[in-house]
């Protein structure tokens, strides 16, 4: 016996996405993200499904990237932020994997580094002010990297901060292109909203990160309206059902209240199983393919939902609470937040099946 809870992983959405930014990118290397877990679809899952097509892998972990590696994948597998320790190095070039270079201390550590051959991605910022070397450093910085004994190659990359939004990318592009100006290395430049929205970044090399799982990097452009399809489905069912009379409340805080006689579904979900307990009452919800909302706070295990649109709904009814058919980005959008989060928060407890094999 088990919870009817499961969050479904489509192998085969998983490939159409990526083949979707291929045709967006047709000159460029698509590489794509399976940091935190695969955006929480699994990282071993999201490998091999896409093993037999994908450029490369990027992600964060180095002991991940190497378990990439060590899987039999032969092709890319580049550290975004880079290494961590000096140490990490040896390791690194022996299961050649590629590092972002993005600070000074890991410029130091490759200057000192004499084990075998690196590739390397100089980062340079310009404008997000995380990572990277300030744009009048990115020569200084590069002539060094490119003195470095253990570095084999040398690619220039940088991430957009507003790429998905009304400021675009003019703007850190010529901060990018005055820092690289007569500087004939390969480059890395545009994530998933810059692959779709400016095709003037797309370079040698495109990252692939959220359009891969489905969702979508903007605010106003739809997942759809991309070609994009979600790759994770989080289903449940009704366990118990309500009759509440006009006035009555429901849930924690009773912060809703009957405004006439309704019946209330429960779904067994809640913010445990990764539901995010902002959501405001009224998020989206189907209930056995109806578009419904939920009424009341979110619990841990549990979530009320409105059965009005839906009388004949019952215990065993089914309910999807993102994904085919309801879009991750809408509930995302009801808890203030965006579906990235929602995908990473998946708890360990939701039972994972797999489809399109």
């Amino acid at each position: 016996m088990s919870r009817p809870l499961r969050a479904t992983i489509d192998l085969a959405a998983l490939r159409h996405n990526y083949g979707v930014a291929k045709r967006a990118a047709p000159r460029s290397r698509v590489l794509a993200v399976v940091k935190a877990n695969a955006y929480g679809h699994g990282l071993e899952r999201a490998a091999r499904a896409l093993a037999a097509t994908a450029d490369g892998f990027a992600l964060i972990e180095p002991e991940y990237a190497v378990r990439l590696r060590e899987s039999g994948f032969e092709r890319e597998i580049l550290l975004l932020e880079g290494f961590f320790e000096a140490g990490e190095l040896p390791q690194l070039a022996a299961a050649n994997i590629a590092t972002a270079v993005a600070t000074e201390e890991q410029l130091r550590a490759l200057e000192a580094y004499r084990g075998g051959a690196l590739d390397a991605y100089l980062k340079i910022n310009t404008g997000m002010n995380r990572l990277g070397f300030a744009p009048q450093r990115a020569k200084a910085a590069l002539e060094r990297l490119r003195a470095c004994p253990g570095v084999r190659s040398i690619t220039l990359m940088t991430h957009f901060a507003t790429s998905d939004g009304p400021e675009g990318i003019d703007d850190a592009m010529q901060r990018f292109g005055s820092a690289t100006a007569g500087v004939p290395f390969p480059k890395s430049l545009a994530n998933s909203a810059a692959i779709f929205a400016h095709p003037q970044s797309h370079a040698d090399t495109v990252r692939l990160g959220i359009a891969l799982y489905g969702a979508t990097p903007f605010s106003d452009r739809t997942a759809a309206s991309l070609g994009v399809k979600p790759a994770m489905t989080l289903t449940s069912a009704l366990i118990a059902v309500q009759d509440l009379e006009a006035g009555e409340t429901i849930g924690y805080g009773a912060t809703f209240r009957a405004a006439q006689p309704m019946r209330v579904g429960v779904v067994a979900c809640g913010y445990a199983d990764g539901y995010p307990r902002h959501a405001a009452s009224g998020a989206p919800v189907l209930v056995d393919g109806v578009r419904s909302r939920t009424a009341g706070r979110v619990s841990m295990d549990l979530i009320t939902v409105d059965l009005t649109p839906v009388p004949g709904a019952g215990v065993g009814t089914p309910v999807t609470l993102w994904g085919e058919g309801l879009p991750i980005d809408d509930v995302a959008g009801s808890a203030g937040t965006v579906g990235y989060e929602l995908m990473c928060a998946l708890a360990p407890r939701v039972r994972v099946v797999e489809a399109g094999a």
